[in-house]
């Protein structure tokens, strides 16, 4: 009712005008009394006009304000940073506004009458499904998260909301792009599981290392206790000295790999480029092994198939050496019958280096970890085989430092029982032109009259059980040994003694370390030979012996045999005394 009386409200107030506007036109004009009632018709039909005329403007503003809103809407939705959708029961798409059609990734003409369930991907359609079925039978607002297939070919998550609308036949539903989101969880979760995994790792190693390490010095020093209490055999003696000496040797391997992987995450390993024989370094290699392969019944053999001019690059010897030793040394421990065999193929612009053995080979999910720090075949503490694990993570390593990759495959044979694995690895093939010379030290006049005396010795060293190893060591080379703990010290004897032939320098001293103690006797000495051992053994301490003014290095633990044959190299003609 009160609709209505506005109306009749409206139409009145509305006549009134229309009237008015009429008396104005014609307050000045007379008529007569026989035209009377053509004038009153006359003027209803004047005031319809007038009323037409006056409601046709209203309408046309009206008009214009409702494009204006809807206009207004239309921007709104479109331009809304969430998509919007307008879908069936059965899911068809009846209208959608432009962020879902980027979201979705196809033009809205291609949208339009098709089924959103189209672009869902096949992991997340179940629980769309159960998302509309829940809205049109609850009434309620939904929301799920969904997986969308989009034009570009790409998955792209979305966080999707929806809710009846106000007729019951459509779902209104709005689209939230969250893949950066999920991309950061997914990073956040990885990173959880790497970190547990590493955690793990670390774990599973120190346990091993704790291993490692316990089980050679329990052969150490158990069996030194026994040449100390027991009263022995000399045939047992030097079955305990054996046993105690590969002791030694198996911890001393252990702690290299330690050394290596720590300076290599570290980024402190660095590539020393020189002349090397790749023929050579594959013979010494296959010599070194040769009597442990024997031990073991293996047939070890190599190929070399380039000649000698053709098979010296320019690479880091070290570092290629430690690669070969690694992969031979690990065939050898896995192979239990069968052979080792090692060798290259020249291949364009790189050598491929092979190692292949008929040991079990490795299974397909393994090739991956093996060459991961801490990493191994088994982890478990009831494995068959002794190692850190450290060995192949450092060759991968070392390959990629010389620019090339490595990688393993198994060698097993169709139709036969054969089985075994080869690894490759390559490195560039950066030839020397010419042949150097050899540049070994040749004896001075002053090394020639040293040949018919023995020799006046320096120790500078500040462990008391290292000196009187090293005295051990030189005896038989021995005129007369001098010792002293510092630097300093050194450095001082020297200057009094310009007789002393040898001196063997520890870089690590009190007071003035062996570098800087053999800088200072080159000032005022040029002649006497100083041979730098240090406990380090770190990559680059040979460089920084030779630039302080050494003739030559050794690494701790000292092999008696290679001091000896380095002290005979610049003293050629004394005696071997290869039995002291």
């Amino acid at each position: 009712m009160n609709k209505q009386k506005q109306t009749e409200n409206k139409s009145g107030k509305l006549r009134q005008a229309a009237e008015m506007l009429l008396m104005e036109k014609k307050q000045d004009s007379e008529t007569s009394a026989t035209e009377s009632d053509n004038l009153k018709l006359i003027h209803e039909l004047e005031v319809h006009q007038i009323e037409l005329e006056m409601q046709n403007e209203e309408l046309k503003q009206a008009k214009e304000k409702a494009e204006l809103a809807e206009k207004k809407y239309v921007e709104l939705y479109d331009f809304a940073p969430s998509g919007y959708l307008t879908l069936t029961k059965e899911g068809e798409i009846l209208n959608l506004n432009i962020s879902a059609e980027l979201i979705m990734g196809k033009e809205r003409s291609h949208l339009i009458k098709s089924n959103f369930s189209f672009f869902i991907s096949i992991d997340t359609r179940a629980v769309y499904n159960r998302f509309l079925q829940r809205i049109f039978k609850n009434k309620l607002k939904e929301t799920c998260e969904l997986k969308l297939e989009t034009g570009s070919n790409s998955i792209k998550y979305v966080l999707v909301n929806g809710i009846i609308s106000n007729s019951g036949e459509k779902c209104l539903v709005t689209l939230v792009d969250i893949t950066r989101r999920k991309q950061i969880e997914n990073e956040l979760i990885k990173a959880k599981e790497k970190a547990e995994e590493n955690e793990r790792l670390k774990s599973s190693f120190l346990a091993n290392m704790s291993h490692e390490i316990r089980t050679p010095m329990n052969g150490i020093l158990g069996f030194t206790e026994l040449l100390k209490t027991l009263k022995l055999k000399s045939e047992e003696q030097q079955n305990y000295i054996g046993i105690i000496e590969k002791s030694g040797a198996r911890m001393l391997s252990i702690i290299n790999d330690i050394i290596s992987i720590s300076k290599i995450e570290s980024k402190q390993i660095e590539v020393s480029v020189s002349e090397t024989d790749i023929n050579e370094q594959l013979e010494y290699i296959y010599h070194f092994f040769r009597l442990e392969a024997e031990q073991k019944k293996l047939n070890i053999s190599i190929k070399t198939p380039l000649q000698k001019k053709e098979a010296v690059i320019r690479t880091d010897r070290e570092k290629l050496y430690a690669i070969l030793t690694n992969l031979v040394k690990n065939a050898i421990k896995f192979t239990q019958t069968g052979s080792v065999e090692l060798g290259y193929e020249l291949k364009g612009d790189f050598f491929e280096f092979y190692v292949k053995d008929s040991g079990p080979g490795i299974k397909e999910e393994q090739k991956e970890i093996i060459f991961e720090r801490f990493r191994q075949g088994s982890e478990a503490l009831n494995r068959n085989y002794e190692g850190a694990g450290l060995g192949l993570s450092i060759s991968k390593a070392y390959v990629k430092m010389l620019g090339g990759k490595i990688r393993v495959e198994n060698s097993a044979e169709k139709n036969t029982n054969a089985s075994g694995c080869t690894f490759f690895f390559t490195i560039p093939a950066n030839p020397v032109k010419e042949l150097k010379q050899d540049t070994r030290i040749v004896p001075s006049d002053n090394s020639t009259k040293n040949e018919t005396r023995k020799l006046k010795i320096l120790i500078v060293e500040d462990d008391k059980v290292s000196e009187m190893l090293l005295i051990k060591m030189i005896e038989g080379f021995t005129g007369k040994v001098l010792k002293v703990k510092t630097g300093v010290e050194a450095v001082e004897v020297c200057r009094k003694n310009a007789d002393i032939d040898l001196v063997l320098m520890d870089i690590q001293l009190p007071e003035m370390n062996g570098y800087e103690a053999t800088r200072k006797i080159r000032e005022f000495n040029k002649e006497v030979i100083i041979i730098s051992q240090t406990a380090h053994a770190l990559v680059g301490d040979r460089e920084k012996s030779i630039a302080a003014g050494g003739n030559n290095y050794i690494s701790k633990p000292i092999d008696r045999v290679v001091l000896r044959e380095m002290i005979s190299n610049y003293f050629s003609a004394l005696p071997e005394h290869k039995n002291v």
